[in-house]
């Protein structure tokens, strides 16, 4: 997959900020000495969290160079990493593993999840957000407008998409018998937009990524018509003509007993 566009990702930053705060603000540490922003991106959430723990030892890490350049401009004097989570182990006590929004792309992220909380000192945290939203018609129709057009082979061929959440309970079971106690909650967003357009504009930066990346030029156009056009039957506009982005997250927050 090609790498991530920060420019793009960061159009609807406010949004994308949100669930940071909201998992923030369920984290029971009042002065960690050391933390580490997981999937750090372009360095929104490590600025949430250097706000909160001003005086903690904090750095991310992201597996794209991309977010990571962004980052680095963002807050240049925090230490960003180039890491690949699947493999990624602390290299010494973390009181905070924060993970906002990328675990959803790790392959077998249960047993990722249960090691990194393995690592952690009694009384450490690790607390993550994950989208939950592959059932909402912006995920659905990417797959339906991917095998109606001509591009269905190229799509089929890449592999694309990526895998429904296990359930919540699933979680629950691995964090505790990996010895932490464990608070889980689903939120859903209702994000306000400006139309259906902006809701293209919006997963192009995250889940429509590896739908377009197999494409031509010519292709990607067709395919984001038609996925636009597709897409207004399910967001169609309120009084004010702005469209509401359903967006279903699940949260967790592990702390090391």
């Amino acid at each position: 997959m090609a790498d991530w566009s920060a420019g793009q990702y960061l159009k609807f930053e406010d949004e994308r900020t949100r669930p940071v705060v909201d998992l923030l603000a369920r984290v029971p540490l009042a002065a960690p000495a050391r933390i580490v922003d997981l999937g750090c991106g372009p360095g929104n959430s490590t600025e949430v969290l250097a706000g909160r723990y001003p005086g903690a030892a904090l750095a991310g890490l992201d597996s794209s160079p991309a977010m990571l350049a962004a980052a680095r401009r963002r807050l240049p004097g925090v230490p960003f990493e180039e890491a690949d989570l699947a493999s990624w182990r602390p290299d010494g006590p973390v009181d905070l593993l924060f993970a906002n929004a990328v675990f959803q792309w790790v392959p077998d992220h249960l047993a990722v999840l249960a090691r990194l909380v393995g690592a952690l000192p009694a009384g450490g945290v690790l607390a993550v957000q994950m989208p939950d939203n592959l059932a909402e018609p912006t995920h659905q129709m990417m797959d339906e407008v991917a095998r109606a057009g001509p591009w269905a082979e190229k799509i089929a061929a890449a592999g694309v998409g990526r895998e429904m959440l296990p359930p919540a309970g699933d979680y629950y079971d691995a964090l505790v018998e990996a010895g932490a106690a464990v608070d889980l909650w689903r939120t859903t967003y209702h994000h306000v937009l400006a139309d259906v357009a902006a809701i293209v504009e919006w997963v192009k930066g995250t889940g429509l990524r590896p739908y377009l990346d197999p494409l031509d030029e010519r292709e990607r156009d067709g395919y984001l018509a038609a996925y636009a056009e597709g897409l207004a039957a399910h967001y169609p506009p309120q009084v004010d003509g702005r469209v509401l982005l359903r967006f279903p997250r699940l949260f967790m927050v592990a702390v090391k007993r």
